[in-house]
């Protein structure tokens, strides 16, 4: 048995009564489970595969896939999550990137092949040593940037965790959030850590977490599945302890929803990012009656709020948050370049700006990268714009997100049409769907001459609202379905 996360899981696989079940599933018990892990750990064992090579998992918040982890981790091996309904350009994208040459599904292993032959073994990366996970997140170029994260660096946050949220093992945790993303990940094990009963949902249906809720004593979800749930009113949870969210802004007219239809539970609002090992930042808007803060840095975390010129930004005064942890990534898969540039005298660079306001708390201003956090979904609007582009009817196209109190943010994006040409939103739609995630479709779409553009010329994001937000007939409704 071969790191820190393997020993962590096995050991609350062990726990009397330790369990994962799934909505639509029959679940495991921690000892099938641990049997799964076992079983994994001999097949790459007999297939050769080598200590910290990457291997691909085929995530489908299944209570298998957790058993397909700590196999991966007991051969020594690394694991890179891959949703099972991953677009074939992400798919590839990540296989490019990894040059994996074993993908699991369950406890089945297939070769990794491109046009029909098999790939080699991936080269030796000292990075990789004691690693434990590739999570891949979308960059500002479009192309998917590697996290690798260490075993002990994730096993020492989730005992900071433990400490901060004291999961039960008499508690029920609900988890609608993909195993492919940090939060499902994190709260996934620490439930498991701590001997409790994990509950995992394939697909995000307001129904099916309702139903779920008559028993959980936990939740953890993103503020746009808190919004679809208690859009008729909130479900009746009448165990419900701990709601955790985060992945994006908790606005306050969310916070005193969760408030009114669970008042009997504590509702915990948690910032961070996949590079610092998440959960950087608590805050729990019913003991501050502040909905827009951030709250405290959690256990091991120091940070500072810099200007542009790298000087400490003062009191009201917005800069950079910058992190520093030993809880954060090893680095960026194959980009030591990447890695320097994100770091800053140790500090993690956030790209987001924040400020303190006058009684000391951190709030959050906005974001200095161009990401957009649709329902908690870290998306690239280049990605978007180059899919737009390869039709045939479009000459440009610029995206970014705008403020949506379903979504957190909804993309909106203004095309310029070919000569003579006359696509349609629904067209557009279609042909992006066909090539990305149903989820990084545009929301809204409008036609122009020409891309907004700034004082230097240059195409401007911020501008992008202006346009779409006006009164218009040429524009794709928001489409309430893809959440």
């Amino acid at each position: 048995m071969t790191g820190a996360l393997a020993a962590l899981l096995r050991d609350g696989l062990a726990r009397p009564g330790s369990r994962v079940d799934e909505v639509s599933g029959p679940g495991l018990s921690g000892p099938e489970l641990a049997a799964h892990g076992e079983l994994v750990a001999g097949v790459l064992a007999a297939a050769g595969v080598r200590r910290h090579e990457p291997v691909h998992v085929a995530i489908g918040n299944r209570a298998a896939d957790l058993g397909t982890l700590l196999g991966v981790w007991m051969a020594g091996a690394v694991a890179v999550p891959v949703h099972l309904s991953a677009a074939p350009l992400t798919r590839a994208a990540v296989e490019r990137a990894t040059g994996a040459r074993f993908r699991l599904d369950g406890h089945a292993l297939d070769g990794i092949a491109t046009h029909g032959i098999a790939i080699r073994p991936p080269p030796d990366r000292p990075l990789l040593d004691g690693a434990a996970l590739v999570v891949f997140t979308s960059g500002s170029t479009g192309a998917p940037k590697g996290v690798v994260l260490g075993h002990d660096a994730l096993a020492r946050k989730l005992a900071f965790l433990d400490r901060l949220l004291s999961f039960r093992p008499d508690d029920v945790v609900a988890v609608p959030l993909q195993l492919t993303f940090i939060f499902g990940i994190w709260a996934s094990l620490l439930a498991i850590r701590s001997g409790a009963r994990l509950v995992l949902v394939q697909k995000f249906a307001p129904a099916t977490l309702a139903s779920l809720l008559a028993e959980a004593s936990v939740l953890a979800a993103v503020p746009t599945m808190l919004r679809a749930l208690l859009a008729d009113g909130g479900p009746a949870a009448p165990r419900l302890r701990a709601v955790l969210t985060g992945g994006e802004a908790l606005s306050p007219a969310l916070a005193q929803a969760v408030a009114r239809s669970w008042p009997g539970a504590d509702l915990v609002d948690l910032y961070g990012s996949t590079e610092t090992g998440s959960c950087d930042f608590c805050h729990r808007p019913g003991q501050t009656g502040q909905a827009a803060a951030l709250g405290a840095p959690t256990e091991g975390v120091d940070f500072r709020i810099a200007r542009d010129d790298g000087a400490e930004a003062g009191p009201g005064e917005a800069g950079e948050l910058r992190i520093r942890t030993a809880c954060g990534m090893l680095g960026y898969l194959d980009d030591p370049g990447l890695t320097r540039a994100a770091f800053e005298a140790g500090f993690f660079r956030t790209g987001d700006l924040v400020r303190r306001d006058g009684d000391g708390r951190i709030e959050l201003v906005g974001r200095s990268k161009e990401i957009i956090a649709r329902g908690g979904n870290k998306i690239s609007p280049l990605e978007i714009e180059n899919a737009l582009c390869t039709h045939p009817q479009v000459a440009a196209a610029l995206c970014a997100g705008v403020a949506d109190d379903r979504l957190g943010e909804a993309i909106h994006a203004v095309v310029v049409p070919a000569p003579g040409a006359a696509p349609t939103a629904d067209d557009l739609r279609a042909w992006v769907s066909a090539r990305i995630e149903r989820y990084k479709v545009p929301d809204v779409i409008v036609f122009g001459d020409a891309l907004p553009a700034g004082a230097t010329g240059k195409a401007s994001r911020a501008m992008v609202a202006a346009l779409t937000l006006r009164p218009r007939t040429a524009t794709a409704s928001l489409d309430p379905g893809r959440a």
